[in-house]
């Protein structure tokens, strides 16, 4: 049987963050020297942290890693003593300047490591006794061993490795040289364990497997041939529109136009509603070869409020612009946002002189643009340049779809039909039909496009739907407790904890169910802090990559993919509410492994709909019984 290495041996050479020449040293011991039973993870994203390696095996042990690449001959190293209460410090010394470096400090990192692990990755070990089943080690590849030794023996005191030196080993370039695993890794040699088991192991694996969202990261985008012709072509007057149903690729789609452009030269923006979206088409348009440029340097990607505000202070009218805000009256925000900060840039925009344009300016999730927006953007695009717009009125959580008629359109620089992309490669075939009854039933006909499985695709995949009916009285509690379904329920088996992603309408909600999870050690990388100017800096920091659960409302969502999804809808069962649910379900993405969605929704006019669901409960009985 083959070892377990994820991400695997084959596709190294391609992370995003390459590993170091120390790194590969030790991967290659590991990988030589241990035996097949010891499953090796990779920096796994650990709830927050990343480790260098963590060991698995459900027989005998764990082990976490920290290895540190330091020529100690670069710079004088130190650990001072800061008194009984506090471990010592590392400090660096060089050309006559002292710092510190005890954030870097790898005892107290491995130190920590162990702590987490046993206290939230694997909950179920027993207590102290099944402390002694985790090794924490640190390795300096390119150091003399007792010359490490001799230098953090301070910081090894104080957490008592010294004492338990065989859970704790410390090594440096001669034990590895020398192939000597039991001084790197006394416990590597054990066989059996009475304290752990594959069950135990479990709970573990689910934060070191590989996220789908890193292993995506590596993919080229794939397209079919509909989809590679808008990509490398454009339409002679330079405008195109592209309609799709959702998972059918139209991100994908403008990303890679936006990476083929700067391959060729052009100056590109790219715009968004969504503060959030910005993020994921970063991370796509990376996945697109380009001759020349880098999409994430050479593209400018903003949402289109944050450009507004870029030229009101670029030419001068901050001013005013501050004016807008300092007569906002209850209620008056739409009114400024739609309204009075376009109308102020179109003015600036119309006498400014020596405007600064782009050759090609492509728009995505266009339903939740005014068609006024797009007639600003049209005044800095080159004359002769390019502008793409892609939309799904069906997801039309603001309102704003309807006024993107062919009539209204005609103004707006297009002819001709819509181009179409039909076919949905993201979506499970089980969730497209869910999906597709859904729109059927509560959308209005007007702006519904269906997504309509690929006929190639076999099908296969796992897919998990559960829908809980749930009062809003005791929401957060739920939507916590379904979460930790994840952690915990064997049908998750090869799901990664850092895919999980939580949506939900309500952002006090929201924000207690994250509390909630804090409250277990797990934590989030969410949006709904209640202070707005705190909300929106987490939107701009929030993307897929990061280590943690996601937590974002459904709007902020809006483009995104997942492969492990937790909705919760209040009660109030509003066009947009139900345009909104509609969104949120659609952004499961399919895996060969299993995808799973769950709806938690405290609407009882919904609850028939979601008993057609394969899996359905309802906290309240009367609801249950009905």
């Amino acid at each position: 049987m083959p070892r377990v290495v994820s991400p695997p041996r084959e596709v190294l050479a391609q992370l995003r963050q390459p590993l170091t020449e120390g790194e590969r040293l030790v991967f290659e011991f590991f990988d030589a020297h241990l035996a097949h039973e010891w499953e090796i993870y990779i920096t796994p994203h650990l709830n927050g942290l990343r480790p260098d390696f963590v060991l698995l095996n459900p027989n005998a042990g764990i082990a976490v890693f920290e290895v540190k690449d330091w020529d100690l001959d670069a710079m004088h190293y130190e650990v001072r003593s800061r008194g009984k209460l506090k471990s010592p410090e590392l400090i660096g010394k060089k050309d006559g300047k002292t710092f510190s470096l005890q954030r870097q400090n790898p005892i107290d990192k491995v130190f920590r490591y162990k702590q987490e692990i046993f206290n939230l990755y694997c909950p179920r070990l027993q207590e102290r006794a099944g402390f002694a089943v985790i090794t924490a080690g640190v390795i300096f590849p390119f150091a003399d061993d007792q010359r490490v030794k001799n230098l953090l023996k301070p910081s090894r005191d104080y957490r008592y490795t010294e004492k338990y030196h065989h859970f704790n080993p410390l090594s440096g370039r001669l034990a590895l040289q020398s192939g000597d695993i039991e001084a790197v890794f006394p416990e590597s040699v054990r066989v059996y364990s009475d304290r752990i088991n594959e069950s135990l192991a479990q709970d573990l694996r689910k934060w070191l497997i590989e996220p789908d969202f890193a292993a995506a990261q590596r993919t080229p985008i794939e397209l079919d041939s509909n989809q590679r012709s808008f990509v490398t072509t454009r339409t002679e007057s330079g405008y195109r529109r592209i309609r799709g149903a959702a998972g059918s690729g139209k991100s994908l789609v403008l990303a890679a136009r936006a990476s083929q452009l700067i391959g060729e030269g052009k100056r590109v923006l790219v715009v968004t509603f969504n503060i959030t979206l910005l993020h994921y088409l970063m991370d796509v348009s990376v996945r697109w070869p380009t001759e020349r440029g880098n999409s994430r340097h050479d593209i400018t990607w903003v949402n289109f409020h944050a450009w507004c505000k870029h030229i009101c202070c670029e030419y001068d009218c901050e001013s005013e612009y501050n004016e807008l805000w300092k007569k906002l009256e209850g209620g008056d925000t739409d009114n400024i946002l739609n309204v009075k900060l376009p109308k102020l840039v179109d003015a600036i925009l119309t006498s400014a002189e020596g405007v600064e344009q782009y050759d090609a300016i492509l728009v995505d999730e266009a339903q939740d643009f005014h068609l006024s927006w797009w007639s600003l953007l049209r005044k800095v695009c080159k004359p002769g340049g390019e502008m793409l717009l892609v939309a799904d009125l069906t997801q039309d959580i603001y309102g704003t779809a309807s006024a993107w008629t062919d009539e209204a359109m005609k103004g707006a620089g297009f002819t001709g039909k819509w181009a179409e992309l039909g076919l949905s490669y993201r979506l499970p075939d089980l969730v497209a039909t869910q999906a597709s009854a859904f729109a059927q039933q509560y959308l209005p006909d007007a702006t519904r496009i269906i997504p309509i499985p690929v006929q190639a695709s076999l099908g296969i995949e796992p897919c998990h739907l559960r829908w809980v009916y749930a009062p809003e009285s005791s929401a957060a509690k739920i939507c916590h407790d379904e979460i930790m379904l994840l952690f915990s329920s064997d049908k998750y088996e090869g799901y990664s904890i850092a895919d999980a992603t939580f949506l939900c309408d309500n952002g006090s909600i929201g924000y207690e169910v994250v509390r909630l999870l804090g409250n277990k050690g797990i934590k989030c990388v969410h949006t709904y802090d209640p202070d707005k100017q705190v909300s929106r800096r987490q939107k701009v920091g929030f993307y897929m990559g990061d280590s943690r659960i996601k937590a974002t409302t459904l709007h902020s969502f809006k483009g995104w993919e997942a492969r492990s999804l937790v909705i919760y809808l209040g009660d109030v069962v509003s066009p947009s509410a139900l345009a909104l649910l509609y969104t949120g379900m659609t952004r499961l993405k399919k895996h060969i492994d299993g995808s799973c969605i769950t709806v938690i929704c405290g609407s009882q006019e919904l609850c028939d709909y979601g008993r057609t669901w394969p899996d359905f409960f309802a906290y309240n009985e009367s609801v249950a019984e009905c």
